[in-house]
This record gives C-alpha cells, sequence and structure tokens, in this order.
C-alpha cells in the first residue's frame, strides 16, 4: 500500500468570531496549497515519488440542537433544522468578506460557535497550483508519472451541482452549510479564468451580459468617465487579459485574439462595481457563463441585449422589461424542469423601469411609447425564423410573448437556480415578422443611436440595486424548503 504523505496534522478550533475564524481558514488553506505545490514541484524536478502526497480542504462546521425560530425577515444565515452543517471552502482570501458576513449570521442566529479544520475532502493539485504561475500541471503521460498515482485530481462527485439543484443525500448525517463545494468553486475559478481571459478576483458584484460586442466600447467610454471623477467611487478598469488601468487616459492594449466570453470590470474597493461580459449568441454560452460566475455569489445579475420584436406596434430601438420568460432554450431542462416558473423580481424591475425612466426622460404613460413589459421568449435556434411559421409563431402567439433571443431566459433561469437576483432589458434590433430584418445598413444605425442609451440604463438599473439592502435583493423567492444557511 503506498504511503500517503499529509501536512502537519491540524485540530480543529472553536470560533465565536467570524474574522477570526476566516483567518483560520486562510491559514488551513495557505498550509495546504503550499505543501501541494512544494511537493509537485519536487515531483516534477525528481521524477516519480514513492509516496502519494495528499492535503485536505479547510472545512466549517456548525452543531445546533434547538428548532427554535431565529430572525424569520431573512431568508439566510440559518440552517433550517438541527444537527451538523458543514462545508469545505477554498481561496478564502477571494471570499473574505462573504465568509465572515455568512458566519457572522450564523453565530448570531444560532448562538452557536463555528468549528474549523481540515475537511476529509482532499484538494485536487490542479487546484492547488492554480495561483502560482511557476507551476502547470501537464497533460496525461508527460510528466513521467502517472500523475493520479501520486496526487488527488478533481472529483466530479464533489464538483456537480446536487446541492444547488435539491437532489443532494446527506453523507454520515451532515448538511451542506453552502450551495456550492470548494472543488465546485475551484472548477469555475478556473473556467472564468479560461473563459473571461481575466482573473476571478476581477469580478464585481453586479454582472451585465451582453450578447453583442458593440456594448464594450460604450463600457470603457463610459469606466474612463468614471476615473476621471474623483467622487464616482470607481477605483480602476479591467480589460481582457487583465490589463488594469486607474488613469482614465490610458492606453489597454487588446489581446490579438478575443476569449469566447469577453468580460470587463469597473471596479469599487468593496466589490461592488459592475463587471460586463459579452456572452455572445446562444444559451449555451449563456449557461456556461452564469454557471460559473454563481460561485462568486453576485448581489445580481442583468441581461442588456438585442431581441426581435414580435408586435407590429413596436418600433426598432424600443426596451422590453421581461416579467415572464418562454423558455424554448433546452439547455437547463435537466436541471430545472421547464414546470418550474422563473417569476419576476419586483425589486429588480423596478430597478429597470426606474432607469430607463431617468435615463429616456419620460415618465408613467409616456413611457410606454418606447418600452413594453411582457413575456420574452428564447429559443436555440438563431434561424427560428426561416422553419414553417405555422408553429413556431402560434406558441410564440399563445403564450402572448413580445420579443425573442436566445439568451434571456436562460439567464434568468439559471438566476433562479443559483439564487442569484436578476432582470432582464431587451432592445428590439429586428422584428422578423413584420419585415424588418437586421440588414447591414439599418443595423449600423441602430447601433449607433441605441447601444450608448442601453448601457446606460442597465448601468443605472445596477446603480439602483447596488444601494438596496441585501436582505431585499435575497429573499424568499429565490431559496426552497430546505435552503443552506450561507447564500
Amino acid at each position: 500500500m503506498t504511503k500517503i504523505t499529509t501536512p502537519d496534522p491540524r485540530d480543529p478550533e472553536i470560533f465565536t468570531d467570524a474574522a477570526a475564524a476566516v483567518a483560520r481558514l486562510e491559514e488551513l488553506y495557505n498550509e495546504a496549497t503550499a505543501f501541494l505545490c512544494e511537493s509537485f514541484a519536487e515531483a516534477m524536478e525528481s521524477g516519480a515519488p514513492k509516496v502519494r502526497y495528499r492535503a485536505y480542504y479547510p472545512e466549517i462546521r456548525i452543531r445546533t440542537a434547538s428548532y427554535a425560530h431565529v430572525d424569520s425577515r431573512l431568508s439566510f444565515g440559518h440552517v433550517s433544522e438541527p444537527g451538523v452543517h458543514a462545508t469545505t471552502v477554498t481561496r478564502p482570501d477571494l471570499f473574505r468578506s462573504y465568509l465572515t458576513q455568512q458566519i457572522a449570521l450564523l453565530i448570531k442566529n444560532h448562538n452557536q460557535p463555528v468549528t474549523i479544520g481540515p475537511s476529509t475532502t482532499p484538494m485536487p493539485v490542479h487546484f492547488a497550483v492554480a495561483g502560482n504561475p511557476d507551476l502547470v500541471v501537464p497533460h496525461q503521460g508527460a510528466a513521467g508519472f502517472t500523475l493520479r498515482d501520486v496526487f488527488d485530481v478533481p472529483d466530479l462527485t464533489t464538483t456537480n451541482d446536487d446541492i444547488v439543484n435539491g437532489v443532494h443525500e446527506q453523507q454520515d448525517g451532515v448538511g451542506p452549510l453552502a450551495l456550492f463545494t470548494a472543488q465546485r468553486i475551484d472548477y469555475s475559478l478556473a473556467r472564468l479564468a479560461h473563459y473571461t481571459a481575466t482573473d476571478p478576483d476581477h469580478f464585481q458584484n453586479h454582472v451585465l451580459f451582453t450578447n453583442y460586442q458593440f456594448y464594450v466600447s460604450e463600457f470603457e467610454n463610459y469606466a474612463r468617465a468614471q476615473l476621471a471623477d474623483p467622487n464616482s467611487g470607481y477605483t480602476s478598469f479591467v480589460s481582457t487579459g487583465n490589463v488594469e488601468i486607474t488613469d482614465p487616459d490610458a492606453p489597454l492594449a487588446q489581446p490579438l485574439k478575443l476569449p469566447q466570453m469577453p468580460t470587463y470590470h469597473l471596479k469599487r474597493a468593496d466589490g461592488s462595481g459592475i463587471t460586463l461580459a459579452n456572452i455572445g449568441v446562444g444559451p449555451s454560452n449563456a449557461k456556461t457563463a452564469t454557471d460559473h460566475i454563481a460561485v462568486l455569489r453576485p448581489h445580481a445579475w442583468l441581461m442588456v441585449g438585442h431581441c426581435a420584436g414580435l408586435r407590429n406596434t413596436q418600433a426598432l430601438g424600443d426596451f422590453v422589461l421581461a416579467h415572464a420568460y418562454l423558455r424554448e432554450d433546452k439547455v437547463l431542462d435537466d436541471d430545472l424542469p421547464v414546470w418550474v416558473p422563473i417569476p419576476p423580481l419586483a425589486e429588480v424591475q423596478v430597478a429597470l423601469e426606474r432607469a430607463v425612466a431617468e435615463v429616456t426622460e419620460l415618465e408613467g404613460y409616456e413611457l410606454k411609447r418606447i418600452m413594453r413589459t411582457g413575456t420574452v421568449a428564447s429559443v436555440d435556434n438563431r434561424n427560428w425564423e426561416l422553419r414553417d411559421q405555422s408553429g413556431p409563431v402560434q406558441r410564440l402567439s399563445q403564450s402572448r410573448a413580445i420579443a425573442l433571443d436566445m439568451e434571456s431566459a436562460t439567464i434568468a433561469a439559471n438566476g433562479y437556480r443559483f439564487r442569484v437576483p436578476y432582470g432582464t432589458l431587451l432592445c428590439v434590433s429586428d422584428k422578423p415578422l413584420h419585415g424588418e430584418l437586421k440588414l447591414p445598413g439599418m443595423a449600423s444605425e441602430f447601433y449607433t443611436t441605441q447601444v450608448s442609451r442601453h448601457l446606460a440604463i442597465g448601468i443605472r438599473a445596477m446603480e439602483h440595486l447596488r444601494g438596496m439592502p441585501l436582505e431585499r435583493l435575497h429573499s424568499r423567492k429565490l431559496r426552497s424548503f430546505d435552503e443552506t444557511a450561507f447564500l
């Protein structure tokens, strides 16, 4: 039997102070990653080791013994029933504020300490060395020895979405404390860096999704104007490739090849800035982006993209505020059945409508001239209008849909699934049912006149949501019967 070498054992410790608990998590995490990085570097230099190296993720654990009700105004910060609840933790430096807040609520609401110590979940070497630019895990067969014989690798049994999907089965009577395990988070952090070409550390708590690159230049213009204003509260702007500027006139070099989902960050010191992700066209991209951004626990995400207007009374450039979604995108059917309703969130809807009114300077009944509220249909076929119109058009009419795109329902459904407040404000860029197609000349004029205003509305809505207490956004509308304590 191969000998297993681990870091020096650490006994679990009890904490009644959240900040001290998080500091201990950081200490344990740093010890584990340092051990694996050193062991990996030695193995790559010296050849096949005669031992197996293993380190464990740190863990938060709490034990409660009472059914007594806690502060019922909050939909989070407490476990649903007595017993033992735990979660593994990764990157406590990245999640320091979030972990401190969630642990503090646990301690306060249950009047019980938390226990911090090593878990029984091995840390994959791929994730341990991810933060070390000098170390790269080679492809299978390139290391001179079988990597899995010496180090732990990602394990799908702890990297899936069984908790967030509500199909998790307790192990040894221990309930989940958070929606995502450490391995699931590490996997998404790696995917985010790959797909967006920016480090997860740059992501802000308010995320705008768009399906056109035209919005990016407008976002950069807005960011530069904010950096020029010393009272804006924004501290820097990060472009693809982790290029960060604080000077509004500083150049931004663009990479020769853009990543799959170019992402840009207008940062604030407390992380409450705005991230813009161009996810491109299609529900698959929308799912991929939200699957991974969700682990960062953003306060809200909004879709601000283009759509096909389905009513003859609409005009190009009109806005569509989604209050329901016809899900024909199919990519989430296995995770969130189509019979699950995706409700509008009142706080987000009000913020979006208020933003439209402020930017357009229209109010009340006059606002209806340029904005309609209704059902948005999302499909998985970009050329849906080329099919026999009897089927699609009849379904769209019966659903009362007023607009169609390929991403909004996916983003809203994944927001619902991941307990991230969501919303959609689209801009009508064509009307295929009424002969107004997105032809080059028409599109160019539309982009010139509408993109700037549309993006300004999305940003203004996020600024309204930023000023809203967290407990108002994260209400029970997004929480299930037996919910985890952590947001």
